[in-house]
Parts: structure tokens; C-alpha cells; sequence
């Protein structure tokens, strides 16, 4: 046998196939994760302009027209709607312009994004400085001590949604990818169901009551933990029972690639070039971490966009799984042992000429 040969035995076409897929799934991971995260800047951060009203739009223009379009800034009313506005996310930030003296004050919400709260910070520090005014900053959401750059909630997420799209693969694959009848896709959906349920408690309890990396309502965290890992698996079962077993890769490029980098966990969302700041909000990882975020340090404020989110992946993903089961019959999968398979004729044993002994 040549060399060839060998190689045409060891390496099949549909593995061939294969690895040139896994191939580009590393180039795609390389690309998003390095195109989304090699230079951050913030771009158009939602901020809000505290000041007296002779002096209020000339400031929020000149903020507006800081190079490079840092901020997209708008007046605010009074102090205390400025927090507030923060506290519901509608705004990132905001400046205070003290109606006496020459020092003003930032107010940011760490909790959101340690590296937005330090870049707003850098900001409107060199903005006053030219105008001979200082600054001074107020964290009215800070992010907990133990959790260093507010990257508990995006690395709780991911865990979540590594565990996800792990369990609905070892179910689509564990008996040789064999596609879901009736009967096997509402076992793997209750499954599903039953391991996201210990899988968002199970992840609360590590973040919050062992680790203390989390401030927060635990049962909340539990149940948007049940809702991320059910979405992703659901998702990929869904994928798997459309394409087969390059399910499995679609449901990776969509919530590893694609959906990681632009979740809004390193930088937060207005840090992160257009693409990916647009697709972040609608794809699990990124719905997930503003959700606990929210939860986590924003008394449970702007969560209801993310949960529609991520009840519209559980909601689809479920419904093409039910669905595209329907086309398989139960009884027409022998391998099953539930399906019926014709009567044969035994075989007759050798040198008997197919006649039996009188």
C-alpha cells in the first residue's frame, strides 16, 4: 500500500472536512477575540451634564465635541436624577458642575465596568483641567472588593454558558449523534432542563456565598444562571438537530467567538468597536452579563431587555429541537430497540444444502 493510500485510510474525507471546519473556527476565535479587545477606547459613552442652566448646553457641546467622540453627552435636571439615571443604566456617567468653587464631581458605577469608570475618569479629568477645573469621583455603584474589575459577572456567564453548550453536546452525541426522534428530544430537552436548574443554583452558591465575588439577590443570580445555561444548551441542540454533529461548531462560533468578545466583560460595551457592540446585547454571553450586573449591583434595574433575550434563544432553540424531531418516526430507529424490523430468513448452516434432518 503507497503512502497515498495510507493517508486516504488514516484521513477520510468527512474528517477532512472536519478539521479545515475546526481550522476556521481558530482563525474566527483569533480575529473576534483579538479584533474586539486589542484597542478599547470608549465611544459615545452615555453621560449626563449636571450644570446651571446659563452654562449647561455650552458644556454638553463641548463635551460632545471631545476628539474622538468619547462621550455622547446630554443635560440632566439635578444631582439626584443623575444618580438615578445611572442606577437604571440609562446613562454611564455623569458630571456635576458645582454651582460654587472650582472643583466638580464625576459620578461613574464601577459595578457596570471598572475600565469605563477609570477611562470616564481620565476623560473629564483633562476636559476640566483645561478649563482650570478639578474633579472629584464618586462610585455610586462600586464593584464589590472581591471583584477586581468587575469581571465576576462575565466569567460567571461563561461558565454558565461553557456548561451549556457541554451538556446539550454530550446528550446529542453520547449515543453517536443519532438524530432525536419524539421520545429522545423531550428527554434531552427535561434533561436540559433539570441541569440548568442545578447549574444556575450551583453557580450562585460558588459566586456568592463561597467566593463572595458577588453582591446581590442569590436567587436571582440562580434563576438568570437557570435561563443562560438552558438557552445555550437548548440552542445547540437545536443547531445539532439541524446540521448534525456541525451543530456542535456553529453553537461554539456563536457563543465562544462571537459572543465572549462582544459580551461586554473586559470592557464594557461602549469600550468595544461597532461590530461587536452590536451584536453583544442580542447574543447570550452578552445578555447574560448585563443581567448580572444589574442584579448584582444595580438593585435589578434594565434587566428585563436581557432576559427577553435570552428567552427568545431557550424559545427557539427548544421549539426547532420539538420540532425537527417530528420528522423522524419513533418506530423507524431500530437502533433504538423501539423500532420493528422485518422478519429474514435464517441462514442456512454450512453443508446442510439449506434442508433439515428428517
Amino acid at each position: 500500500m503507497t503512502f497515498v493510500d495510507e493517508v486516504k485510510n488514516a484521513v477520510t474525507p468527512r474528517a477532512a472536512l472536519l478539521v479545515i471546519g475546526v481550522l476556521a473556527l481558530q482563525l474566527l476565535f483569533i480575529a473576534s477575540y483579538v479584533g474586539a479587545l486589542h484597542k478599547p477606547k470608549p465611544t459615545d459613552v452615555a453621560f449626563g451634564v449636571v450644570a446651571p442652566q446659563q452654562m449647561s448646553q455650552q458644556l454638553v457641546d463641548r463635551l460632545d465635541g471631545l476628539p474622538g467622540g468619547p462621550l455622547d453627552p446630554r443635560t440632566v435636571g439635578s444631582a439626584a436624577e443623575a444618580r438615578e439615571q445611572i442606577m437604571n443604566r440609562d446613562i454611564d456617567g455623569a458630571l456635576i458642575v458645582a454651582a460654587e468653587g472650582r472643583t466638580d464631581t464625576l459620578l461613574v458605577a464601577s459595578g457596570g465596568g471598572t475600565a469605563l469608570a477609570t477611562a470616564l475618569e481620565r476623560i473629564l479629568t483633562e476636559a476640566e483641567g483645561s478649563q482650570e477645573r478639578a474633579v472629584r469621583t464618586v462610585d455610586v455603584a462600586p464593584a464589590s472588593g472581591e471583584d477586581f474589575n468587575g469581571l465576576s459577572s462575565f466569567y460567571l456567564v461563561v461558565g454558565w454558558c461553557v456548561g451549556g453548550y457541554l451538556c446539550a453536546s454530550i446528550l446529542a452525541i453520547s449515543a453517536g449523534a443519532k438524530p432525536a426522534n419524539r421520545q429522545r428530544a423531550a428527554i434531552r430537552t427535561g434533561t436540559m432542563a433539570l441541569y440548568s436548574i442545578v447549574g444556575g443554583i450551583g453557580g450562585a452558591i460558588v459566586i456568592g456565598p463561597i467566593l463572595g465575588a458577588l453582591p446581590g439577590s442569590f436567587w436571582g443570580l440562580a434563576g438568570l444562571g437557570a435561563l443562560v445555561v438552558f438557552a445555550v444548551g437548548m440552542t445547540t441542540l437545536a443547531l445539532q438537530a439541524l446540521t448534525g454533529i456541525v451543530g456542535i461548531g456553529l453553537a461554539v462560533l456563536i457563543i465562544v467567538i462571537a459572543g465572549n468578545p462582544s459580551a461586554g466583560g473586559a470592557f464594557p460595551l461602549p469600550m468595544l468597536p461597532d461590530f461587536w457592540r452590536a451584536i453583544g446585547p442580542a447574543l447570550p454571553p452578552g445578555a447574560g452579563t448585563w443581567a448580572a450586573r444589574s442584579i448584582a449591583y444595580f438593585r435589578g434595574n434594565a434587566v428585563t431587555g436581557p432576559l427577553l433575550v435570552l428567552s427568545a434563544w431557550a424559545v427557539v432553540g427548544t421549539a426547532l429541537t420539538l420540532l425537527l424531531s417530528m420528522r423522524k418516526r419513533p418506530d423507524a430507529d431500530p437502533a433504538d430497540g423501539t423500532g420493528t424490523a422485518a422478519p429474514t430468513a435464517a441462514a442456512p448452516a454450512p453443508g446442510t444444502g439449506g434442508s433439515t434432518a428428517a
